[in-house]
């Protein structure tokens, strides 16, 4: 008992000395961040993997209705998705900090409603990593934290590549995103993980993402 209390303390006593952290998003605009988030909504489920690869994953308090990984989100209230947020939804939940896409619409909205909305979209693997280090960051973690997920991440696609046999190298892949249809090309995420992998993207990169 006395060392949960304890515990508790130090949470509460590192909330109240942490200090704010201003941050420049995807819309090169910037976020202040007064106190490490407590309740947060994430419109992307990237954003929604990446909370939860850092360890915060009990801090979300509702998700897009694509978020699927860990299936504990699952269990979270849905609040749209992207381009139809639900903005009465996300408000009643109350959240210190909202993450978005770039793409998403409702940004400005949530804003001017009184919430904290960073907005970010990796779409290579460099940008996973920097997004990585920017969600940290909004979330009061050490730089080391993020850095682990990343090295972890960029280990196992390499352990991935080096599995895949032989003959499987330089086989033409097209990867179907939706039946649209939509396809990742050689400058998405998925056609830089393919070409790690050894495949030939027949979508080049002049098509765009």
């Amino acid at each position: 008992m006395l060392k949960r209390f304890l515990s508790l303390l130090a949470s509460l006593l590192m909330a109240c000395t942490a200090q704010a952290v201003v941050l420049r998003d995807d819309r090169q605009m910037e976020v202040n961040i007064a106190k490490p988030p407590q309740r947060i909504v994430s419109l992307l489920p990237s954003l929604t993997e990446t909370v939860c690869a850092l360890g915060q994953c009990q801090k979300l308090v509702g998700v897009d209705r694509y978020s699927n990984w860990p299936e504990s989100v699952t269990q979270l209230p849905r609040m749209g998705g992207g381009i139809d947020p639900n903005i009465e939804s996300v408000v009643a939940a109350k959240p210190d900090l909202v993450l978005m896409a770039t793409s998403a619409r409702g940004a400005e909205r949530l804003q001017a409603l009184g919430l904290t909305v960073l907005v970010l979209e990796p779409r290579t693997h460099a940008d996973v990593q920097r997004v990585l280090r920017v969600i940290g960051q909004a979330l009061h973690l050490p730089q080391a934290d993020s850095d682990r997920v990343w090295s972890q991440i960029d280990a196992a696609v390499q352990a991935a590549a080096q599995s895949v046999p032989a003959k499987a190298k330089q086989q033409r892949v097209y990867f179907e995103v939706n039946s649209a249809p939509y396809g990742a090309s050689e400058s998405s995420f998925i056609g830089e993980t393919l070409q790690r992998l050894g495949a030939r993207n027949i979508l080049p990169a002049s098509m765009g993402p």
